[in-house]
């Protein structure tokens, strides 16, 4: 791999897709100094003017306004962070952010708040570069995953044990490092807890809390909320069930190297060891762009506005703020299907025309294209089709819906 395949590498999976200038840079300063810059946190963004949370309607009528207000909110929060995604600044730090929207996955349509949704997104900017223990404690009274995972209705009398549940398989340790007793317990611990949506803030209300003693994780006592999330975070399967996932969005599908896990909790020195580790060169070319990478990055190397492009990502099944389960978003060949691609052609000639360069008018016009749209190389086959094309919105459509370009 040469320097600038290298950096290209780097810089396609870490940002949400560069520029041949951006590549340029990163050749002259090296593959080190663009990972420290990389990886170095940004300030938290002030917060887009969305308006003020909707008040409780008592009639049918103001409740429809309401919501038509609070589907308004969502849309222009999604826009805002679009815009963020594709400024080249951030772009590193949004992607991080991005990660973790998919990890601790919360939708707006059960939330209903733009409010409690950017509330969110701002935990992560402010605690997802560091430590995962300010994180999980911060993520067990968010608002937004409360409401998303029933917490509100956990209380000493009904224990629900959503929230517990999910924090413990999908968000911290992973299937097979807790059983049902630890479910449970784990929801006693985390009942009382109430939404105040005027305020967006949660708080404990103490008479629908279970203050009694629990055995959790191999651990007997009375936990408060941020107990629990110590004893998650110090768990001998949290690190690696992190470093599986970081791997897994950032690297590829097999399993990270020792050398990831071993760098600890902190989330910046995992992500600088996925980045570090061997093994990360040669899964260039192995990891299928989700719908928001592809999408994004193509704003990006055109030069084109964001505006517009939340319908080419609905199409694509991948809206920001929408996440179809608490699952997350599929991975991999899940977006590789044939409706994905023609898809991403018919989106790949509305994002061409939008196009106002001359990179592609010239004789080596198949690789300004590469160039163009940071791509490595064209297959034989790829680069049989691009050839014989001459106008250049049309070659750019191609190169857009190929396979070189959905996989990086």
């Amino acid at each position: 791999m040469t320097d600038r395949t290298q950096v290209a590498h780097l810089l396609r999976r870490l940002t949400f897709g560069p520029t041949a200038a951006e590549v340029d840079a990163a050749g002259k300063a090296g593959f080190d100094a663009t990972v420290e810059r990389l990886l170095k946190p940004v300030a938290v963004p002030s917060p887009p003017d969305i308006g003020d949370e909707p008040a409780a309607g008592e009639t049918r009528e103001q409740r429809q306004a309401n919501r038509k207000t609070q589907r308004e909110q969502v849309t222009a929060l999604g826009k805002w962070w679009l815009g963020r995604m594709a400024a080249g600044g951030a772009a590193s730090g949004e992607k991080l952010t991005f990660f973790w929207h998919g990890h601790w996955a919360t939708s707006a349509q059960k939330v209903r708040s733009a409010h409690l949704m950017l509330a969110q997104q701002q935990t992560f900017r402010r605690y997802g570069t560091g430590d995962t223990s300010p994180l999980v404690r911060a993520m067990l009274r968010d608002p937004a995953l409360i409401l998303w995972l029933d917490g509100q209705k956990n209380t000493r009398k009904a224990p629900n044990e959503n929230l517990a549940r999910e924090v413990m398989e999908l968000f911290t340790l992973g299937v097979g490092a807790y059983g049902e007793a630890d479910v449970k317990a784990g929801a006693r611990v985390l009942t009382g807890w109430s939404i105040d949506r005027a305020a967006g803030t949660a708080k404990l209300v103490a008479k629908r809390h279970d203050p009694g003693q629990v055995t959790l994780l191999g651990q007997t006592g009375v936990f408060d909320l941020d107990a629990y999330a110590d004893l998650l975070v110090r768990h001998e399967a949290h690190v690696p069930f992190i470093a599986r996932r970081l791997w897994a969005r950032y690297a590829g599908s097999d399993l990270p190297p020792p050398s990831v896990a071993a760098a600890g909790r902190n989330t910046t020195a995992l992500l600088r060891a996925v980045v570090r580790a061997p093994e990360f060169a040669a899964t260039n070319g192995l990891l299928v762009k989700q719908p928001i990478e592809w999408v994004m990055g193509a704003v990006r190397q055109l030069g084109i506005p964001a505006k517009g492009t939340e319908g080419y990502l609905k199409s694509l099944g991948q809206v920001p703020l929408r996440p179809p389960s608490v699952g997350g978003w599929p991975a991999g060949a899940a977006w590789l299907t044939t409706s994905s691609t023609l898809t991403r052609l018919k989106a790949g000639q509305k994002l061409a025309a939008q196009y106002q360069g001359d990179a592609l008018s010239g004789a080596d016009r198949v690789e300004a294209l590469a160039n163009l749209l940071v791509v490595d190389g064209w297959s034989d086959r790829t680069a049989a089709v691009l050839k014989d094309v001459k106008e250049p919105r049309k070659l750019l459509a191609l190169g857009l819906a190929s396979p070189e370009y959905a996989v990086h």
